[in-house]
């Protein structure tokens, strides 16, 4: 059986239909998947998100990277990013624990842009968030890893951006984390592009696809 259409949204330049596409927060704690290829704006997105509901988490994927000295041994540094390169049954596991909502602190890891390595211990998930948002590139895909994260999310939104406006912002931030031009360059063709196609395939299975190109970002909310 085919699967059934996705609704995609254009988001405006001040973002005025984000208050009608976030669910209703109620007395059970939501979570709420967001999904795209590498600087698509998935980031901004969450926290403009978890802005409008006070007491919202963000919870990013990138904390679950396998640190590079695991990459290096694997053989997958020169892979950084790929399906391969995170610790995909450990995020499972955290969602599945936040889902719970225990009456205690989860602690998540976040991922620190300027070492280019996850941070464990570093978000705090309180029992009072009624809202979670997590943010990652590989939340549709039919492993079974990915399939036990999105199994404990209620929704999973695809965000999508015109490669005019996404590729620049990835050029950037390899140059902002000590890659030259050229380097920065060759790694978005080899590994970024080659994971955005992946990404990009899977977003038939979303529940919403977002087209973020027009938005101008938190700034507009």
């Amino acid at each position: 059986m085919p699967e059934a259409a996705v609704d995609v949204v254009r988001l405006s330049p001040d973002g005025r239909e984000l208050a009608a596409l976030l669910p209703a927060v109620g007395p059970d704690r939501l979570l709420l998947g967001i999904t795209g290829a590498p600087g698509a704006g998935k980031s901004t997105l969450a926290a403009a998100l978890a802005a409008r509901a006070p007491g919202a988490v963000v919870v990013p994927m990138d904390g679950f990277h396998l640190a590079d000295v695991e990459l290096v041994r694997r053989g997958l540094r020169e892979r950084k990013g790929a399906p391969e390169t995170f610790d995909a049954w450990g995020y499972a596991a955290l969602l599945g624990r936040i889902r719970a909502r225990p009456d205690h602190v989860v602690m998540a890891p976040a991922f620190e842009r300027d070492l280019e390595q996850p941070l464990a211990g570093a978000v705090p998930v309180p029992p009072s968030a009624p809202l979670v948002v997590t943010e990652g590139n590989y939340l549709l895909l039919e492993g079974p890893e990915w399939v036990a994260a999105r199994a404990w999310l209620d929704a999973v939104w695809h965000v999508t951006c015109d490669a005019a406006v996404r590729v620049p912002r990835l050029l950037a931030r390899h140059q902002a984390s000590g890659k030259s031009p050229a380097a920065a360059r060759e790694w978005v063709v080899r590994v970024d592009e080659a994971n955005a196609a992946l990404v990009d395939a899977a977003a038939r299975r979303a529940d919403l696809v977002l087209d973020l190109t027009g938005w101008a970002g938190p700034a507009g909310r």
